[in-house]
């Protein structure tokens, strides 16, 4: 990694970990931290060694507070064109909010602020688990801007729809404690124990087949607009590849011979 490098990656055992490694600015996200976080969602993706990809922002501070908010105004200065929904064009794309293939489980570990696209890149997780201290939001709107990677889709769909708007149309922040009940987050804990709860969750995807995990993550997301009629006859890539594995066969043989299965 560059001295000037804004994001660490670290994979060992199985996973990837992402960190977004800015604490000064906490983590904002310029046009280079997009460009090196493309680069590694590709190899990440790329990479059969990877099974699960845990996301943070360096420091206690914050896990992301989204665009940075001063290079935009310079940008702005110059005369650049507004945009829009998606980041197509843009540094980094696809960035992971429209990686909707995307197979491997990722985990958002949130130790403080997740706002804008802090909290755009937190829903677009599989698992979300956060620091008692973590806020999330989505300020936009306070800026004349819109959350334009998926905050708005996202929002809508994964919170209760009147909740949704409540934030989307105000900006206003939610506590760790609501975002878990509001069920936008998996489990919420005391910093001190931020890391052995994502470590616990990783150990839990661990343990599970690999394929069956990307079948099931697959099936999940891409079932979760269609009648269930459809769902049941859509064939799935990855659970396609699963069943032309092995790993059907070596966990109930596993289970049987009383031992772990080797995946």
């Amino acid at each position: 990694m560059s001295d000037d490098a804004r994001v660490r990656y670290e994979l060992h055992g199985g996973v990837a970990r992402v960190t977004i490694d800015r604490p000064a600015v906490l983590n904002a996200m310029d046009r280079a931290t997009h460009a090196e976080l493309g680069r590694i969602w590709d190899e990440v993706e790329r990479d059969d060694e990877v099974r699960v990809v845990v996301l943070t922002g360096a420091g206690d501070r914050s896990f992301s507070v989204g665009q940075d908010l001063k290079e935009l105004a310079v940008r702005n200065r110059a005369g650049t064109p507004p945009t829009t929904f998606g980041s197509r064009g843009q540094p980094g794309w696809p960035r992971l909010t429209e990686r909707f293939r995307f197979s491997k489980p990722l985990i958002a570990r949130v130790n403080g602020y997740a706002l804008g696209g802090g909290f755009e890149l937190a829903l677009a997780c599989d698992l979300v688990i956060a620091a008692e201290h973590a806020e999330f939001g989505l300020p936009e709107a306070r800026l004349g801007l819109v959350p334009g990677a998926g905050g708005v889709f996202r929002l809508a769909r994964q919170a209760p729809f009147r909740i949704a708007l409540g934030h989307l149309l105000t900006g206003r922040r939610m506590s760790a404690a609501d975002a878990l009940r509001y069920g936008l987050v998996n489990e919420v804990v005391p910093a001190a124990g931020l890391d052995a709860c994502v470590d616990g969750w990783v150990r839990d995807v661990l343990s599970c087949s690999p394929l069956a995990v990307r079948a099931i993550k697959e099936a999940a997301t891409a079932s979760v607009t269609m009648p269930l009629q459809q769902a049941f006859a859509t064939r799935f890539e990855w659970e396609e590849r699963r069943l032309a594995g092995d790993e059907w066969i070596e966990g109930p043989r596993a289970f049987a011979e009383k031992r772990r299965p080797r995946w």
